[in-house]
């Protein structure tokens, strides 16, 4: 029996449109939403989209065409509801929205279960463990700062460093240590396993790509990080850094990662360039590969493209540098069945931004809150 699949209305309440956008496309399922409403409209536009999350107030579903009930990642018949939810809507990609199942999906995109846009089952477990990560970029050449394991002589060390956990996101338990003592006390403090990595100095940045199916950087879309809160961007500038563009293709093209990823990294003045995370998956900040990229060549775009067989040729380094994003919360009414009630706080929702209301030009990075 298949999962059941709730048929969603459109943001606007307008009636459900499973098969408006694109009928002869392979629909896109998309896994652990949450609050990525932004990715799943996205993609709304360009196909059919269901969103597979056991939370049943995850924002992020009534962007979709339909919601399919899964359960928990760590039950064993996670991957075959899956299964289930792509054959019965006809889905060509699917594509995590967190870390914490793109394993799996590797996985289960080996033994040809789904078609998963996601990197081999090795990479996915390196770069979901970031000691195991640090180990697999310095192996390939690629840049990332120096980084040891607690037991470690931690008197050699140069500080200050971090310690954080290997398996953090969210920028959860990130602690600045500036002598042993202290790198002793948060190991003790933090109840998971950590490492204890160089404090970067300099800008930190980030890189924005997209790889096929076969393993090619498709493009590398570099911006700043000018306001990040629990680990996710609310303000940045799309760049043009030929460094960077040429790290995220380097990155993108030794790990052969296919679909989104995210990688982080530091500009510090002294070691120059060194890479901090590598996420297999849409960033927290998903507007650069929306607004920066020319049209036709969005992210979803291409994705859509590739999933329905389509070959993408590369254009790394081929956007639109210089625009500015800075994002804001919103919400939806739901009544007492769980339904948006098409409601707003506002009547007409959100107001059109008004330009004339702009800030002087200048510095963007000047703006605290």
């Amino acid at each position: 029996m298949s999962a059941p699949a709730h048929e969603a209305p459109g943001p606007d309440g307008s009636p459900p449109a499973a098969h408006r956008p694109g009928p002869d496309r392979p629909a896109v399922l998309l896994t652990g939403a949450g609050k990525r409403y932004d990715i799943v409209a996205c993609f709304s536009k360009l196909t059919k989209t269901i969103v597979a999350d056991p939370n049943p107030l995850a924002p992020a579903q009534y962007a979709a065409h339909a919601r399919a009930d899964v359960p928990l990642i760590e039950d064993p018949d996670y991957v075959s509801t899956l299964q289930r939810i792509c054959a019965e809507h006809g889905v060509g990609a699917v594509l995590p929205l967190t870390d914490l199942d793109i394993e799996i999906l590797a996985q289960a995109k080996a033994d040809g279960r789904l078609p998963a846009f996601v990197p081999s089952q090795e990479v996915a477990k390196a770069t979901y463990d970031k000691y195991e990560a640090h180990l697999l970029l310095s192996e390939l050449g690629l840049p990332s700062p120096p980084t040891v394991l607690p037991e470690a002589d931690l008197e050699a060390l140069e500080y200050p460093v971090v310690v954080k956990p290997r398996r953090g996101s969210g920028a959860r338990s990130i602690h600045l240590a500036r002598d042993p003592a202290q790198a002793r006390f948060f190991e003790n403090y933090v109840e998971e396993p950590v490492m204890v990595q160089r404090a970067m100095g300099g800008p930190e940045l980030s890189i924005d790509c997209l790889g096929d199916l076969e393993g090619r950087c498709l493009n590398a879309i570099p911006r700043t990080m000018l306001e990040s809160r629990g680990g996710e961007s609310i303000k940045g500038t799309v760049v043009e850094d030929d460094e960077l563009i040429e790290l995220g293709r380097r990155v993108m093209e030794a790990l052969k990662v296919s679909g989104p990823a995210t990688i982080q990294v530091f500009r510090d003045p002294e070691i120059g360039v060194g890479i901090t995370d590598v996420n297999t998956r849409f960033g927290g900040a998903f507007p650069a590969p929306a607004y920066a990229a020319k049209p036709g060549w969005t992210y979803p775009e291409l994705i859509v493209k590739m999933a329905g067989g389509e070959r993408v040729e590369p254009h790394v380094g081929e956007f639109i540098a210089g625009m500015t994003f800075t994002r804001y919360y919103w919400q939806l009414e739901l009544d007492s069945e769980l339904r948006p009630t098409g409601r707003e706080i506002v009547p007409g929702g959100p107001p059109t931004p008004r330009p004339e209301t702009a800030a002087p030009s200048g510095d963007p990075g000047r703006e605290e809150a």
